[in-house]
């Protein structure tokens, strides 16, 4: 284990003892570390951290987006530009989106997305070199819950990216409860959007309220505050 786990590292500090770890699993590299030929670097400021059995990325407060590439996001089509739709996903630059990319899509049949939509994706090429690339598919060319969403209502919000890390863990009961006494979809993004659609319009800023507000909450508040909401919900 790297004795840095945990500790808050800076831009172009070198974790000698990461590549040299006695774990025979390759190492994966995720936000905010890069490798340098023999060198592990750090791109950006925060909390160095590590998820069994064999990753490592920086925990960090960041308002932009930088796109990586097999996350997950929700973007809003801006406009189409001949073949591709063009995506803002909430970083530096536009996302391009193939009309082919998505399930069963051909020359003939040609998926119904308009500007203003909202499309949940996956990035297939992202680095510094190349235009970030989307897709609605995955590798054996079905939707997998990517697509076109919330045309027919729900809300979209945007939460702190270091946010995301959290909701998507294991550990945390949020959704989990919620889904006890609530039938809700959901669709979370790597860039901070996150789109909720509940039974009515109530429900829906109900639960974008609880997730907003389980950003600096233990587990025992969560479940705590899920009870008070549904209860009030409920009309008691």
């Amino acid at each position: 284990m790297v004795d840095k786990v945990g500790k808050v590292v800076v831009p172009g500090e070198v974790l000698s003892d990461l590549l040299g770890s006695d774990s025979s699993l390759k190492i994966v590299l995720g936000p905010g570390i890069r490798q340098d030929v023999d060198s592990v670097i750090v791109s950006k400021p925060g909390v160095l951290k590590f998820k069994e059995p064999n990753i490592y990325w920086i925990d960090s407060f960041q308002k932009r987006y930088v796109a990586q590439k097999g996350d997950t996001v929700i973007g809003i089509v801006t406009a189409k530009a001949g073949d591709v739709f063009r995506v803002d996903v909430g970083a530096n630059e536009l996302a391009t989106l193939s009309y082919l990319a998505f399930e069963s899509a051909t020359k003939r049949n040609r998926p119904d997305v308009k500007a203003g939509d909202l499309v949940y994706c996956k990035f297939l090429v992202a680095n510094k070199d190349m235009e970030p690339e989307l897709v609605c598919i995955d590798g054996s060319g079905k939707s997998g819950g990517l697509g076109v969403i919330g045309r027919d209502g729900g809300m979209l919000i945007q939460v702190p990216i270091n946010s995301i890390q959290k909701l998507l863990s294991p550990e945390c009961v949020l959704f989990k409860t919620l889904g006890k006494s609530l039938k809700y979809e959901v669709a979370v993004g790597m860039n901070g959007r996150i789109w909720i659609q509940c039974r009515t319009v109530i429900e829906t800023i109900a639960v974008a309220n609880a997730i907003s507000a389980s950003q600096h909450m233990t587990n025992e508040d969560i479940q705590n505050m899920c009870k008070q909401m549904t209860d009030s919900l409920a009309g008691f």
